[in-house]
């Protein structure tokens, strides 16, 4: 006998989530949830995303001239490994690296990430709050906004934790297709002395340029985006994270804050923004650029879009 729609899409859902029982309403949320973005990215995503735990671990000797500093989730970390091999396969590069669990990780996420980067150091959410704690003790407003924002990390874990003088900012949702070079001609040249950021696709600040140019001692450009890119040490100030967040409306958009303050120590310390090829956009993919940032709007485009590409190209079989 022919079974329903439903019955096969709960009996479906069930292997997936293991989820008993599952109401029609929420059998219909989770269809949604799986396939609202379209089959190529729910394949890419569920499919053809894992593969890359097959692949060898990366071995490369390490260049310990600067840390990538990565923060990522129980969502995210395997989409982490998907931008740190892509970029370690078109840099040709494996820069030590530092990964900062948001306090989310579980066990067998944080198992697959030390056999896919032996080398790296994995920090979990308990071991930084205990070390950052009383760092962070004499600075009220820097202590409060990293106790309450799975964010803040990247301006203050990442700064502890730093064992380099320079710093790769690196997040989750970055894919690379050919070599970065223009980040790496800026990682390679020591006369370098500024942060250089890749470019938003719109206003990403929980501040209001205009009304608070007067209340600072410098220029702050537009749309820096906290993505990718090269950070000083000396530029990770504390002291002034302290300051910026004095600002009226600084704390206005949780997902925004932490953008907010690396631009505002970005454009104090000196700042140039990454070429335009590296700029987060939401339109169709532009060949030849050697990165994209998949941010919020288009996420599912990592999968279908990204993803599929470099599946496409045979990147999966380079990396076994």
């Amino acid at each position: 006998m022919a079974i329903s729609w439903l019955t096969a899409a709960q009996q479906f859902l069930r292997l997936e989530t293991g989820e008993v029982p599952l109401t029609p309403g929420r059998t219909v949320y989770l269809l949604k949830m799986k396939f609202g973005d379209g089959l190529r990215a729910a394949w890419y995503r569920d499919v053809v995303r894992p593969q890359i735990l097959a692949a060898v671990p990366l071995e490369l000797p390490e260049d310990k001239s600067c840390e990538i500093h990565a923060l990522t989730s129980r969502d995210d970390w395997l989409n982490l490994v998907w931008a740190l091999r892509s970029f370690a396969f078109f840099s040709g590069r494996q820069y030590a690296l530092c990964i900062h669990d948001d306090g989310t990780l579980t066990d067998d996420a944080v198992r697959q990430l030390e056999v896919a980067f032996p080398h790296a150091r994995l920090i979990s959410r308990r071991e930084a709050d205990e070390r950052l704690r009383p760092v962070l003790s004499d600075l009220p407003r820097c202590s409060a906004l990293r106790a309450t924002n799975k964010l803040a990390p990247k301006v203050f874990d990442f700064a502890f934790f730093l064992e380099a003088d320079r710093l790769i900012l690196l997040d989750s949702d970055i894919l690379f297709f050919a070599p970065p070079t223009a980040l790496l001609n800026a990682l390679r040249d020591p006369a370098f002395c500024k942060n250089t950021l890749n470019k938003d696709w719109g206003a990403g600040y929980t501040i209001d340029l205009e009304k608070t140019r007067a209340l600072l001692d410098f220029d702050l450009p537009p749309m820096i985006n906290s993505g990718l890119g090269l950070l000083h040490r000396a530029s990770l100030r504390f002291d002034w994270v302290e300051e910026f967040l004095g600002l009226p409306d600084i704390l206005s958009h949780s997902h925004q804050i932490e953008q907010t303050l690396i631009a505002l120590c970005s454009a104090r310390f000196g700042f140039e923004m990454l070429p335009t090829e590296y700029d987060v956009h939401l339109g169709p993919h532009r060949p030849g650029a050697p990165i994209r940032h998949y941010t919020g709007p288009i996420r599912h485009l990592m999968f279908s879009e990204g993803i599929r590409s470099l599946a496409r190209q045979g990147f999966l079989k380079s990396a076994n």
